[in-house]
């Protein structure tokens, strides 16, 4: 989901013209899968742990807060711990935390706590981070500056590719394993208003369901983790200096603080409100599709929808090499903003399959708005870029806060989806502003 702008070089000392990357690059192409797949593994919690542990809507979304909140607490950190250590050494150690989350996730299960649960999924976000912060520059200096975009697109690619594999694979591995519930239970959408009868039936189905296939799940994504580390730690890496990135103020005026920068101050709020938005929607399909004036789909089947909202980013980044190539960046940004509005808008006012494409939709015009903001708040900072760059993976923590706001109204409006949709409504007409007028460079 997160793509850092490049803070390295190639160090001319270590590397020669001749020296060959694919195997390095392959291996980094596992990497971005796979932290794709993690992240998008949420969207299958949150409806799974809604039912297990009886949890409203604010309470599951502490989730998705637990896990973007690391991004807040570690980008910064994690990119002075690569300056020090190397981008190798700090890659690795993000697949060793990452798989020491994905560990405690069994007695989490076992002990039946959800705080343990939250606990986990800080520590492996925490890993994830780490990936990100290491990862991305070093894709972007692995090879020839030219064709650096092209290599940054394929990894955002494969990214794209791990959310839209993890809900067909979550699907079928835990949300299958769901306990079937009886009449007046099946499509529960609040615990609220439940008798003092069917809570009794509600207890005694959860306290005999068996969490031995999420503990399975988890196990064996964090010995994959364990080997693709194992795996860079034998490899020879090309080394990477970390000299300063060439300057480029874009022909403006060279400000003393990254702070006096209105326009990347403005793309900070672009990403936050982007994350939080994307994430909202995509953290709830499975229990909007659930909903009964929309499709009344069980867990497992609403779950392989989730990809196809995931599927629709990868689609677009694919499509959007061209139309970044004939369009002004700001101007298809702002665009895509007012079409999620009006995806939503609809699927608000709608029932049944229209309600629910138009907000799986909504995915596609995702795809280009991180990139898209990411670099037009970089844009002519010179040597600020590495500070800004940090400052704006700060700033995905929306995908802790924004969820969390969006599950409060749904709780507020007995369990109402669609009333919740204002959040990310909102988030959008700020992009659109972004796009349109607020990236604009201004000199004080």
């Amino acid at each position: 989901m997160a793509i850092s702008a490049p803070s390295g070089k190639i160090s001319s000392a270590n590397l020669d013209s001749n020296q060959k990357y694919g195997t390095a690059l392959s291996s980094l192409m596992v990497l971005f899968f796979m932290m794709g797949f993690i992240t998008c593994f949420n969207d299958i919690l949150i409806p799974y742990l809604k039912v297990i542990f009886k949890l409203n809507y604010t309470q599951v979304n502490l989730i998705n807060f637990c896990f973007f909140s690391a991004y807040f607490v570690m980008s910064i950190p994690g990119g002075r711990l690569v300056q020090k250590y190397g981008y190798k050494a700090i890659m690795i150690t993000g697949f060793v935390i990452a798989a020491i989350g994905c560990v405690l996730f069994y007695p989490a299960a076992e002990l039946r706590v959800y705080g343990l649960f939250l606990a986990a999924l800080f520590i492996l976000a925490t890993g994830i981070t780490l990936l990100q912060v290491a990862g991305n520059p070093y894709v972007a200096v692995l090879g020839s500056p030219s064709t650096a975009s092209a290599r940054l697109t394929l990894t955002q690619a494969l990214n794209s590719f791990g959310t839209f594999a993890a809900p067909h694979v979550g699907s079928y591995l835990i949300l299958s394993k769901l306990p079937e519930m009886p009449t007046g239970l099946d499509k529960l959408e609040s615990y609220a208003d439940l008798s003092p009868n069917l809570n009794a039936i509600l207890n005694d189905i959860l306290a005999k369901t068996e969490l031995v296939y999420l503990q399975g799940t988890y196990l064996s994504i964090a010995a994959v983790m364990l080997l693709i580390g194992g795996t860079l730690f034998f490899m020879k890496l090309p080394a990477i200096g970390h000299g300063d990135s060439e300057i480029n103020t874009e022909g403006m005026v060279e400000k003393s603080s990254v702070w006096q920068y209105r326009h990347l101050i403005l793309g900070m709020v672009g990403i936050f409100t982007y994350v939080g938005a994307e994430v909202a929607i995509g953290s709830h399909i499975v229990n909007y599709l659930g909903m009964k004036d929309i499709m009344a789909m069980s867990a497992k089947e609403a779950g392989t929808y989730v990809s196809y909202y995931w599927g629709g980013a990868m689609v677009g980044r694919f499509l959007g090499t061209f139309i970044l190539s004939k369009f002004k960046p700001g101007k298809v940004l702002g665009v895509f903003a007012i079409g999620a509005i009006s995806l939503i808008l609809i699927s608000i006012a709608s029932h049944g399959i229209i309600a629910m494409w138009t907000l799986i939709l909504v995915g596609l015009f995702n795809s280009l708005m991180f990139p898209t903001i990411f670099t037009l708040a970089i844009k002519g900072l010179g040597k600020h870029t590495d500070q800004a760059s940090g400052l704006l993976c700060t700033a995905i923590v929306g995908g802790a806060i924004l969820p969390l706001l969006f599950g409060k109204v749904a709780d507020i409006s007995g369990g109402n989806l669609k009333l919740a949709l204002i959040i990310p409504i909102v988030c959008y007409l700020y992009i659109s502003f972004f796009g349109f007028k607020g990236h604009k460079p201004v000199e004080n």
